[in-house]
């Protein structure tokens, strides 16, 4: 099968590695590569014979501009689908995106998947929980020397290798033409995740609960936890730090 990935961070390179390791024809697109997702450049060559589509990419803010960034190139990208005669359309979206309205970001993605779901090909959308690989950098927004300032937000995350898998499967499938949820085995509170990578990483700052503190302070209950029939992990948390 012919697959084009649209992106090539995190998420997007492992991705076309998996598909391609399955024996696939992969073709990588993103702004290195000459395609252009706001502008349209490059993507009617990238979606040539292509019989899938996956879009992992991520807006270059997390504000309000996230919004026109996802209606544009989402619009784009199913335009230059429709024309290349593309089947199936998937896109990497967050658990609970349409729960927290507070958020930009939140609102944008929930966009992307509106659009997707009213546009003219056959779709799936896999939602998946926060990465372990972003738990790091989510402590680091909030923290100093002295301490490490975290909200008691409910989450459950999960490996970025464990979406990719489940990703991989979804595109080489049938549409679902509805969301997939895919989850860590464990779910935490976000300070608790604080502690546990501090004693792991032999950090003897204290983690406080600030529900003012960082992104994650707007999210109320425990909304960015999977629902029901959620595609759970293998790995756990604790064990992922060891060999990080």
């Amino acid at each position: 099968m012919k697959i084009t990935v649209i992106g090539t961070g995190l998420i997007g390179s492992q991705l076309a590695a998996e598909l391609t390791a399955r024996g696939h024809d992969v073709t990588t697109a993103s702004l290195s590569s000459g395609v252009d997702l706001l502008t349209g450049q490059g993507l009617d060559a990238a979606l040539a014979g292509a019989h899938t589509v996956v879009n992992v990419t991520n807006s270059p803010t997390f504000d309000e501009q996230s919004l026109a960034f996802f209606r544009t190139t989402v619009s784009n990208l199913l335009a230059a689908g429709e024309r290349a005669d593309v089947r199936h359309q998937v896109a990497l979206s967050i658990v609970g995106t349409d729960q927290v309205p507070q958020l930009d970001y939140y609102r944008a993605k929930t966009l992307q998947e509106e659009l997707l779901r009213g546009g003219p090909t056959p779709y799936s959308i896999v939602r998946a929980t926060q990465f372990f690989e972003f738990m790091e950098p989510t402590m680091s927004w909030t923290s100093d020397d002295d301490a490490v300032r975290l909200p008691a937000t409910p989450v459950q995350p999960i490996a970025s290798a464990e979406v990719v898998e489940a990703l991989a499967d979804v595109a080489t499938g049938s549409p679902l033409d509805a969301i997939l949820e895919v989850a860590g085995p464990d779910a935490f509170t976000l300070d608790e995740i604080g502690r546990v990578t501090l004693t792991a990483r032999g950090d003897r700052r204290p983690v406080i609960v600030d529900d003012q503190a960082g992104l994650f302070a707007a999210v109320q209950g425990d909304v960015l936890l999977p629902g029901p029939g959620a595609r759970l992990g293998r790995t756990h948390y604790r064990d992922w730090l060891t060999t990080a």
